[in-house]
Parts: structure tokens; C-alpha cells; sequence
């Protein structure tokens, strides 16, 4: 079995629910991709063109600050990438996360949850990011998911 890791990001909570379950189904190592200036509601309001979020993710470039560090990525075989979907993709912040590590030969699965988007192209944009590793095409799960069928999903990579 490989050593795997779930890091998630979650402005609401509902992602990391998501990704506790998944940890504890699967006995992964978990950690929060936490931003250096936490996001207000203010700055989720997504039908304002001026909030931080939606100014993040119409600047592909933007990489939003991480206020910590996964401890020894080189352990870990497998890592699940969990985050809300916004505007039809990964947030910008995660590619940030992406982006502060060496990927190079392991695998990279991406979660998400939503309202109702799908998980969109976030695997292939997340590809971009990590060249020497795999990723995945990644799954949109609802906040309920139970631990059985998140440890039934995850069983390909482990």
C-alpha cells in the first residue's frame, strides 16, 4: 500500500469534511492548504467581480500565499488534492500548492465539492503545473459522501 497524503483547501468547511472522511477512510496523513490572509465572506462573494476570489481566478497567474508546509512531501506516493470548485476549476490557491513542491513521480488525485459544477478540466490544468507527475481526472463529491465510498474510489490508487 502506498503512503498517501489528503491536502485540501476549504474556504467553507464543506471540503474539509470531505477530506477528513477521505483521510480516515483510507488512513492517509491529512493537511489543510491554509491561506497566509484567511478569505472572509466578503471575499467569497462570487457574483461580485471585485472580491478577492473573483479577481484570483480571472488572473490565471495569481498564486495566492500558503501560511504552511507539508513537512517531508518526499514520503508520500499518492496525494489527494481536495478543494471547492470555482468558476469550473481547481481555486487558485491550489495551484499555488501545486506549484511549491516536487511531484516528480507520484500520483496526484484530485477531489472536489460544489454546488453543482463539475470538477471541470482541474486535472488537466493541475498536469500543467506538475509535468513529472500523474494526475488523475480527479472526482466532485457531495458534502454527505460516507467514508465507504470514498475509500472504494480512492482503493485504485492505494
Amino acid at each position: 500500500m502506498s503512503k498517501a497524503l489528503v491536502a485540501y483547501f476549504s474556504a467553507s468547511k464543506v471540503t474539509e469534511g470531505v477530506a477528513e472522511s477521505l483521510a480516515e477512510a483510507i488512513g492517509a496523513d491529512l493537511f489543510e492548504i491554509k491561506p497566509e490572509i484567511p478569505y472572509t465572506d466578503a471575499d467569497l462573494d462570487w457574483q461580485d467581480r471585485k472580491s478577492r476570489s473573483s479577481v484570483e481566478m480571472n488572473d490565471r497567474g495569481c498564486r495566492p500565499a500558503i501560511s504552511s508546509r507539508v513537512e517531508d512531501m518526499g514520503q508520500y506516493e499518492v496525494v489527494f488534492v481536495g478543494f471547492p470548485v470555482w468558476w469550473y476549476r481547481e481555486p487558485s490557491i491550489v495551484d499555488t500548492f501545486m506549484e511549491a513542491y516536487d511531484f516528480d513521480g507520484k500520483t496526484i488525485i484530485p477531489f472536489a465539492t460544489s454546488g453543482g459544477s463539475p470538477i471541470g478540466n482541474s486535472g488537466k490544468n493541475m498536469q500543467t503545473l506538475v509535468p513529472g507527475a500523474k494526475v488523475m481526472k480527479g472526482k466532485c463529491f457531495a458534502a454527505n459522501v460516507s467514508e465507504k465510498v470514498l475509500a472504494g474510489w480512492a482503493a485504485e490508487w492505494l
